[in-house]
């Protein structure tokens, strides 16, 4: 049963007017003789219903919105106040025609009309009797129609069959008063107190939760007995479902109970944290899940984002553990799932991009036009990982930034220097108190998509320590095979990071893990020549200093030949970080003299750059010349480039033993032994006394003693230097040379080729000695690198002697 009372006939909506419930009367059987007594109109004023069927005896109010109906009305109330009731068929139609209405309605009197605040007519009416369209005869103010009777037929008194029904009619009535927490308890004392068993039926029919269309066919039905049958079936299949609903109700009542307790726990707590000026959980929840519709991550994904944060909201806000759960999703949102930048695979910007930003560096820009290439061509990442290899400051890093720039990519760098802990890459446990993501995951968020270009710097600097081998958690990272599902211990589930471009940077690969050198595609990234310098000083240096420094270009300028100087006498690196240092101090000094309104020289000149910078303090290396026996300059590689060092060698009287000083290691202690047995079984063939060996000690030394020096780069330098003291032979001008020996005076291949040519350059040495068998790695040189420079390419140690040593001896040479 309904306990809706009041049917708006024009909005559908319902109106609750307590005040006139005093308008609704019980029908006593001599009321419903006196309305059956009453003659029915020839024609009547119809108003058409939407949502309701009016039954006899039975009291509703209805709203009144359309102009015909407020119309009807009002005539209607200043006249007779007799009106028929009728049902549309359809209660979507605006504006019903004849066709629209059913033909069987309710005579129907008005009792009050009242005029409602919103400028609706709100009319009270009670249904008298039933008639029958015969036929509409008018449609304009309103609908007007002649009618008949509908007579009702009742059983004839004393039907038990009659009476057993209305009396089960009465107690399902009262059951499912009684049952429905919807219906109020005093529809009951009406219920008990009706005595008319037709008003019974049609007070029942006209409250029951019944369509329209079932209501019309109550009205319709004449026989009382057969509308009581029918009334009773609808109320049994009611009271089914109520007890249906009431089981169901009893069984989760418990779990409802408890959710209900923790929904008002929550609504208060949600008040107070509002009322603190704060955001309540329940609205980051909401705020989240909003969030989550709109990322593009897969289904997998997405279920476990949902099945986590089902999980933070059971969670009580005020534990640990809820900010831990929250850091954790707000993480799923910010990471770019499946959010790629659209690349640019313009070789040819690429080769441009390149070029302006660095200059030289040829095979490495070329090795990386290639590398894009095979992107373009493939359209996937499972090229190698590059790894940039060389000394600092010949732009290994920036060169990333490039590549990035090129691509039209994110750019990201991670610097692994000093990286000792592996939860760095994998992240830290949700286990435990502020744990986070690894520094992968976190610079992917920071980068927005899932393919930047990423620089991996100083990859050589990882170390291992209790806390795990952070190189072995990079093995993942940087296998193609094995990072489309890397996995972080804080995320606890793979990211695709197979469509990352990782660039990594090293200073020395020796240090780097087999197993991740393995991984990467070595690409040497070598130091600079004079020329070279002098031009990223003239293009990219000094413009940047000035801009830094708040300069104008005309505020100071710097020739070729300045710069050149500044290259020579003031920096022996193989990058140019030296020397962007001392561009600085000169567009310093020239900000301090505009700042103080002091004179100085626009036009940088050699005066100038003595006064800010002081005197050459590398001359030394370059102009040291070997007017001595025993003085041999060799070339070696150092972790910053190529070097230059001298190996000397000096005979005191004593009993032939060897020092040898200098803070060498292991290996060029044994090439100075192996030198020395060389020369002592091969005296003769080289012109020296072999009681010489038993009369003086030999000592050989290597300058800068305070600088770590190893490898078998020294050999044949050493070699040299000894016969040079033994035969008292002074060495060539501006050679030097490289190389390792053996005992039967072989001279075999040493690494570090370019670095060592490009030293030797910067010393302005002339002529080098190189192994035959590094020959190979000389024609890899750009020629414009080998200006100014012979090689000798030998195999044996009688050619080195032959090549370096003069035949002029030493001027007041001590007589061996």
């Amino acid at each position: 049963m309904s306990n809706s009372k009041f049917i708006n006939i024009d909005s559908l909506s319902l109106q609750n007017i307590d005040d006139d419930a005093d308008l609704i009367p019980l029908m006593t059987p001599e009321d419903e003789e006196e309305i059956n007594r009453e003659e029915l109109p020839k024609s009547l004023p119809i108003l058409p219903l939407r949502n309701t069927v009016l039954f006899p005896g039975v009291v509703i109010p209805i709203t009144a919105g359309r102009d015909k109906s407020i119309k009807l009305i009002q005539d209607a109330a200043n006249d007779t106040k007799v009106i028929g009731v009728v049902a549309q068929k359809d209660e979507t139609v605006e504006d019903p025609g004849s066709d629209d209405l059913h033909k069987i309605g309710t005579v129907a009197k008005i009792l009050r009309v009242l005029k409602m605040p919103d400028g609706n007519t709100t009319v009270i009416i009670q249904g008298k009797k039933r008639f029958e369209i015969e036929e509409l005869t008018t449609e304009d103010p309103y609908f007007k129609a002649d009618i008949k009777d509908f007579p009702e037929v009742k059983p004839e008194a004393g039907n038990e069959e009659f009476e057993t029904i209305i009396d089960s009619v009465k107690e399902l009535a009262l059951q499912i008063i009684k049952d429905s927490p919807n219906i109020p308890s005093e529809a009951s004392f009406a219920i008990k107190n009706i005595e008319s068993s037709s008003f019974l039926i049609n007070f029942i029919s006209a409250n029951m939760n019944l369509e329209v269309d079932e209501k019309q066919e109550l009205l319709e039905i004449s026989h009382l007995k057969e509308r009581a049958l029918a009334t009773l079936k609808h109320m049994n299949v009611e009271f089914q479902k109520l007890a249906l609903r009431n089981d169901i109700q009893s069984k989760v009542k418990s779990d409802l109970d408890q959710q209900q307790r923790e929904y008002f726990l929550h609504q208060q707590m949600k008040t107070i944290q509002e009322e603190l000026g704060g955001v309540s959980s329940e609205t980051e929840i909401q705020e989240m899940r909003q969030q989550a519709k709109e990322k593009k991550w897969s289904k997998k994904v997405g279920e476990h984002f949902e099945k986590e944060l089902m999980k933070l909201q059971r969670m009580n806000p005020q534990v640990a553990e809820y900010s831990i759960q929250r850091n954790y999703l707000e993480l799923f949102l910010e990471l770019p799932w499946n959010e790629f930048s659209k690349d640019q695979f313009d070789l040819k910007r690429a080769e441009k991009i390149l070029d302006r930003d660095h200059y030289g560096l040829e095979d490495v820009k070329r090795r990386i036009i290639e590398y894009l290439a095979v992107l373009k061509l493939r359209n996937d990442m499972k090229s190698p990982i590059l790894c940039l290899y060389g000394p600092p400051g010949v732009g290994k890093t920036s060169l990333g930034k490039s590549v990035a720039e090129a691509l039209g990519r994110e750019y990201v760098r991670m610097s692994l220097g000093g990286l000792r802990d592996e939860a760095e890459i994998r992240g830290h446990r949700k286990t435990y108190i502020g744990a986070m993501p690894g520094r992968i995951i976190q610079s992917i968020k920071k980068a927005g998509t899932s393919n930047p270009v990423f620089i991996l710097d100083e990859i050589d600097k990882l170390s291992s320590s209790h806390s795990g081998d952070p190189s072995s958690a990079m093995l993942e990272v940087l296998d193609p095979e094995q990072n489309s599902e890397f996995y972080d211990n804080f995320l606890e589930m793979g990211y695709d990071l197979s469509k990352v471009m990782f660039i990594a940077t090293a200073n020395n690969l020796s240090s780097i893990q087999p197993a991740l050198r393995d991984r990467m595609e070595v690409i040497n990234v070598n130091g600079y020549t004079i020329e070279e310098k002098v031009e990223i000083a003239k293009r990219h240096l000094l413009p940047k200093q000035l801009e830094e420094h708040g300069l104008k270009k005309s505020d100071l300028k710097v020739g070729k030949k300045e710069l050149e100087k500044i290259v020579e006498g003031y920096t022996r690196e193989s990058g140019v970080r030296g020397l962007e240092k001392q561009i600085a101090k000169m567009v310093r000094f020239a900000a301090k003299s505009i700042a103080m309104e002091e004179e100085y020289n626009v036009k940088v000149t050699s005066d100038d750059i003595e006064k800010v910078l002081g005197p050459a303090r590398l001359e030394r290396d370059k102009y040291e010349n070997n007017d001595i026996a025993g003085v041999v300059t060799g070339l070696a590689w150092t972790r910053v480039g190529g070097d230059i060092l001298f190996i000397e060698s000096i005979l005191s009287k004593g009993k032939g033993s060897l020092n040898i000083t200098g803070n060498l290691g292991q290996v060029m202690k044994e090439s100075a032994t192996i030198a020395m047995e060389y020369i002592k079984s091969n005296a003769e063939q080289l012109g020296i006394d072999p009681e010489v060996f038993g009369n003086y000690n030999v000592h050989i030394h290597v300058p800068e003693g305070a600088t770590p020096k190893d490898g078998p780069s020294a050999g044949i330098t050493m070699l040299t230097s000894l016969v040079s003291l033994f035969t008292q032979k002074k060495v060539k001008k501006s050679i030097a040379m490289t190389g390792e020996i053996t005992l039967r005076g072989k001279v075999l291949p040493v690494g570090g080729i370019k670095e060592k040519i490009l030293a030797a350059k910067r010393a302005h040495i002339k002529e080098i000695i190189l192994c035959e068998q590094n020959k190979r790695d000389v024609e890899e040189i750009k020629a414009d690198y080998l200006k100014g420079l012979k090689f000798h390419y030998v195999t044996e140690m009688s050619e080195v002697i032959d090549i370096a040593l003069t035949n002029q001896k030493v001027k007041n040479a001590k007589k061996l």
